[in-house]
C-alpha cells in the first residue's frame, strides 16, 4: 500500500512565529531514506540570532548550498550541512568564499514529498533533490538564456549563532577533478558541532551527466568559523589544467579553504549530479554511488525511496478503509511515523574507527535523553529487528570506547544532558524479550560500566564540574551520598535520572542471573527518595530538592524554578515540579510521598492549570510551549498526563489529558509540533497517543489511553500483529467504557508486552485490543493498577523517618 501521500514533510519546520523557524520543530524536510546515512537538502541563512538552522532548512532564509548530511529535529548547535553544491547563473559580484554574495531567495514555497524535494531560486534555477542510502541526487533546471555554474565550496557547513562553544569549523580538505570535469572526489575535514568533537573526515565522489565547458579549482585563506565571517577573504583560482588541490598538510586544522567552479555549456538546460558519501574513502563513496544510483534516473531514485519508506516503515501501521476517513489524523499519524525514522543514521559498514566484525553501526544519537522515553519503545514494538540493531550498535561503541553514548555524532560521544540513558534503552529492549544477535553478556557489562565507572572530566565550558562527554558525571557523589549534591550541576535532574538508570541495571541483572546485583541497584534506584523534602509550593507539600552534602536544602529554593534550566542549573530543561513525577518504576512510593491517591490526583490536576508556569525553560528560554507546568514539548513531561492510570479508576483523566494535548499542540501545519522534534521523540509521543496507549520505559508495560482510529493494525515483530479497534468513536465520544483483550473482558488500565505481541489465544498471529467508547467519563478500570517493580520502602519521606 502506498502511504507516502499521507506524509507532509513540512510539519514541524516552522515555529511559534509564523513563517520562521523560531522555536520550531527543526525538522529536516529534504530527501532521505529511513535512517539514511545521507540526507540531502538545502541549507539556508538564519538572521535571527536566537535560533539556528539546525536541519539546514528555514522557511524564510536564503539558500546558500545543497548539502548531503543533515540532522533532524535537534536543538543546540547545528551539526553537518556538509559536501555542498550551489547552482549559479552569474559570477557578477560573487565572492566564492562568501555565501552572502551568492545566496538565493526562493520565489515561492518549496515542495516536498517522500523521497523528493524541490526549490525554485530567484536566479531562475529549479532545484530537485532525491536520495539513496549513501548518495544524493541533484537535478538542476537552468534558465535557457543564463550562464550555468555549479559552485562547490568544500568548507561549507551549518554555522551557529548562539552556541559558540559547540560551533562547527572547517579544518582541511582535498579535491580532485576527473573525466574532463564530469567527476570530482575528495574529502573534507571538520570539527565541532553539538557533540564538541575533534576532527572528522567525510569522503565523497561525485558525477555530472553533462561535461562542463570549464572547471577551475580554487583556494583561499582559512577564515573564522562564525557566520558571516569578517575577514574579507578572496579566493585564488588555479589554472584550468590543475586537477588537484589540497587545503594543507594532513592533520592541519587551519588549512586553506578550497573549492571548484564548474561552468556548463549554454545548451545544458538540465544538469544532473550524483554525490556518494563515505566515512571510509572516496573509492567507497564511488562504489556505493554505483550500487545505489547506477544511472542518472532521477524519477527512479525517487520511486525507490518511496518503496523503501512504504515497505520498511509506513506499512508498520495500517488503517482499515472505514478508519481512514479523517485525512487530518491520517496525515498526523503517517507524518509522525516518517519523522521518527530519520535518526539515528545507519552507517553500518561505514565505521572509520574499528572493524565492527558484523555488528551494526548507527551514528547521530541525538540524544538518548530525548529518545529513551517513548521512541525506542516504539521501535521495540513495531520493529524489534531495528531496535535490536540499535542496541547492538550501542554495545559495540562500549566495547571500543568504554562507554555507551547518550549523544553521539560523527562517531564521537557527547554530550550527556542527564543520566546514562542508553541504560534505559537496553533495559527496555531486555524486558521486552529482544535477544537474537544481541550479546547480553556484553550489554550487561556496558550497564555496569555506567553504574560504577566515573567518566573523566572533559572540562566542557558549559559545565566544568563533571564529564559531559559520556557516562554519569559526578558518579562519586552518587556512590557516596546516594544522590547528586550541589557540588555538581543539575543535581535534581541527575538524581532522579540516575535512579531510573540504576533501576534499568537491576532489571537486566535480574534476568542475567545476578540477584545480588539486582538488589544492589534496586536499592540504589531509591536515590530520588533521599532528596525528597517537605517543601511547599502552590499549596502542595513535598518535592525533589537540591541538597548539599549535609542534606540541607539550597537557600531560596523554589520547585517552580530551575533557574537557567541549562547545564549549570539545578535541573535540566524542566522544573523540579516536572521532575518530581519522573519515577515510573516506583509510583507506589511517589503516591505515598505526595499524600495518597486523592492528593496526588489534585497535584496532577495542577500540572495542567493554565498560567502556573512562571517562565520559560531551557535553551535560552525557548524549550517550552504553553504556560502550564506540564510542558508538552519537552521529554521530562512526556508521561505525566497518563499517570492518572496509577490512581485507581481515573484512567478517564489520562484520556482527557491526551485529547487536550494533541488537539491543542499538534496539527498538520508547518508549526504543527510543540517544539523540537528531538530526533523523532516528540513524533513518537504523538503516535502512541493516536494508537491509544503509552509505554512505561524499562518495564514491559503499556498504559491504556483511547485510540483515535476505529480500526488500526500494528506490526509487532515475528510475523505477528496487534489490531486495535474502537466502537462509538466520535469527536465527543472517546472515553473508555470497557475493554476486551483477545475477546475477554479486561478491567486493567494497562497491558503487558506479551499481552499484545504474542498473537491471539486461538494460535492466530494477531492479538486484538477492543475499546468501547462513549461521551461519559467512566470508572471502568477496576482491576489492579500498573505495577511499581522498583518499589523500595525506605520508611517514607525523609521528614517522616
Amino acid at each position: 500500500m502506498d502511504l507516502t501521500p499521507l506524509v507532509d514533510l513540512f510539519i514541524g519546520t516552522q515555529g511559534t512565529v509564523p513563517g520562521t523557524s523560531y522555536n520550531g520543530g527543526n525538522v529536516f524536510p529534504g530527501a532521505a531514506l529511513p535512517f539514511g546515512a545521507v540526507k540531502v537538502g538545502i541549507d539556508t541563512t538564519e538572521f535571527n540570532s536566537s535560533t539556528d538552522a539546525t536541519a539546514g532548512y528555514t522557511p524564510d532564509g536564503n539558500v546558500t548550498a545543497i548539502t548531503m548530511l543533515h540532522e533532524s529535529g535537534t536543538g543546540g548547535a547545528p551539526t553537518y550541512g556538509l559536501i555542498p553544491q550551489m547552482p549559479l547563473t552569474t559570477l557578477e559580484g560573487v565572492n566564492v568564499m562568501d555565501n552572502l554574495t551568492y545566496m538565493q531567495p526562493r520565489t515561492n514555497n518549496d515542495t516536498a514529498s517522500v523521497g523528493y524535494y524541490a526549490s525554485q531560486l530567484t536566479n531562475g534555477v529549479g532545484v530537485e533533490l532525491a536520495a539513496s542510502m549513501h548518495a544524493g541526487f541533484m537535478q538542476y533546471t537552468f534558465p535557457s538564456d543564463s550562464s550555468k555554474y555549479i559552485l562547490v565550496d568544500l568548507s561549507h557547513y551549518l554555522p551557529t549563532q548562539d552556541d559558540s562553544i559547540a560551533s562547527q569549523a572547517y579544518s582541511n580538505g582535498v579535491l580532485d577533478i576527473a573525466n574532463n570535469g564530469s567527476a570530482y572526489s575528495g574529502s573534507g575535514t571538520f570539527r565541532g558541532g553539538w557533540s564538541e568533537g575533534p576532527d572528522f573526515d567525510v569522503y565523497f565522489s561525485a558525477e555530472f551527466d553533462t561535461t562542463p565547458q570549464s572547471v577551475q579549482l580554487w583556494h583561499g585563506p582559512f577564515t573564522d568559523p562564525y557566520w558571516p565571517n569578517s575577514t574579507n577573504a578572496n579566493a585564488t583560482f588555479l589554472d584550468p589544467e590543475v586537477t588537484h588541490v589540497q587545503g594543507g598538510r594532513p592533520g592541519y586544522n587551519y588549512a586553506d579553504r578550497i573549492g571548484v567552479l564548474f561552468q556548463f555549456p549554454a545548451n545544458a538546460t538540465v544538469v544532473r549530479s550524483k554525490v556518494g558519501v563515505s566515512w571510509i574513502s572516496s573509492d567507497k563513496a564511488q562504489s556505493m554511488l554505483d550500487d545505489e544510483i547506477p544511472a542518472f534516473d532521477f524519477n527512479g531514485t525517487v520511486d525507490a525511496a518511496k518503496d523503501a519508506w512504504n515497505s520498511n516503515i509506513l506499512n508498520q501501521i495500517t488503517l482499515s478503509s472505514d478508519a481512514a476517513t479523517n485525512s487530518t489524523r491520517n496525515t498526523m499519524l503517517y507524518s509522525a511515523l516518517y519523522r521518527s525514522h530519520l535518526l539515528p543514521s545507519n552507517r553500518t559498514t561505514e565505521n572509520p574507527n574499528w572493524d565492527t566484525l558484523g555488528e551494526p553501526t548507527f551514528d547521530d544519537y541525538y540524544t538518548a535523553w530525548d529518545t529513551f522515553r517513548c521512541l525506542n519503545s516504539m521501535y521495540n514494538l513495531l520493529s524489534p529487528d531495528t531496535e535490536s540493531q540499535i542496541v547492538r550498535s550501542l554495545i559495540d561503541i562500549w566495547r571500543h570506547e568504554q562507554f555507551m553514548p547518550d549523544g553521539r555524532s560523527h562517531f564521537y560521544n557527547g554530550r550527556v544532558q542527564g543520566g546514562s540513558n542508553a541504560d534505559n534503552i537496553l533495559a527496555d529492549a531486555y524486558v521486552k524479550g529482544l535477544r537474537g544477535a544481541i550479546n547480553w553478556t556484553d550489554g550487561y557489562h556496558a550497564l555496569l560500566t555506567d553504574a560504577e565507572t566515573n567518566p573523566y572530566n572533559n572540562f566542557d565550558p558549559e559545565d566544568l564540574s563533571q564529564s559531559t562527554k559520556q557516562g554519569r558525571g559526578g558518579l562519586d557523589n552518587w556512590h557516596q551520598y546516594g544522590y547528586i549534591t550541589l557540588d555538581y550541576s543539575r543535581a535534581v535532574s541527575k538524581t532522579v535520572e540516575y535512579s531510573l538508570n540504576d533501576f534499568a541495571v537491576s532489571q537486566v541483572a535480574q534476568g542475567e542471573g545476578a540477584p545480588g546485583d539486582a538488589q544492589k541497584y534496586l536499592n540504589r534506584s531509591a536515590g530520588w527518595q533521599r532528596i525528597w523534602r517537605p517543601i511547599d509550593s502552590l499549596n502542595f507539600t513535598g518535592f525533589l530538592a537540591p541538597l548539599y552534602e549535609n542534606g540541607t536544602v539550597m537557600e531560596g529554593y523554589d520547585p517552580l524554578s530551575c533557574g537557567s534550566c541549562e547545564w549549570m542549573a539545578i535541573a535540566y530543561e524542566a522544573t523540579p515540579w516536572e521532575y518530581s513525577w519522573t519515577v515510573p518504576f516506583d509510583m507506589q512510593s511517589l503516591i505515598q510521598f505526595m499524600g495518597g491517591p486523592m492528593r496526588t490526583e489534585q497535584r496532577l490536576d495542577a500540572m495542567f492549570v493554565p498560567g502556573l508556569r512562571p517562565g520559560s525553560v531551557g535553551s535560552g528560554g525557548n524549550n517550552g510551549i504553553g504556560d502550564t507546568l506540564f510542558n508538552p514539548g519537552n521529554e521530562p513531561s512526556f508521561q505525566t498526563p497518563f499517570l492518572y492510570n496509577y490512581l485507581g479508576s481515573r484512567q478517564y483523566k489520562s484520556v482527557m489529558r491526551s485529547r487536550e494535548t494533541v488537539n491543542q499542540y499538534y496539527n498538520i501545519g508547518p508549526s504543527g509540533l510543540p517544539g523540537n522534534s528531538d530526533a523523532g521523540a516528540v513524533d513518537s509521543w504523538l503516535i502512541w497517543n493516536l494508537i491509544g496507549m503509552y509505554p512505561v520505559v524499562t518495564q514491559p508495560v503499556y498504559l491504556l489511553l483511547s485510540p483515535w482510529f476505529s480500526d488500526i493494525t500494528l506490526t509487532v515483530g515475528n510475523g505477528k500483529t496487534l489490531r486495535v479497534t474502537a466502537d462509538n468513536l466520535a469527536e465527543d465520544s472517546y472515553y473508555v467504557q470497557n475493554v476486551t483483550l483477545n475477546g475477554a473482558l479486561w478491567t486493567q488500565n494497562w497491558v503487558s508486552h506479551d499481552n499484545i505481541t504474542g498473537g491471539g489465544p486461538d494460535g492466530s498471529d494477531q492479538a486484538t485490543l477492543h475499546f468501547v467508547l462513549g461521551s461519559q467519563q467512566t470508572e471502568w478500570d477496576t482491576g489492579p493498577s500498573p505495577p511499581s517493580p522498583g518499589h523500595v520502602d525506605m520508611g517514607g519521606p525523609p521528614s517522616s523517618r
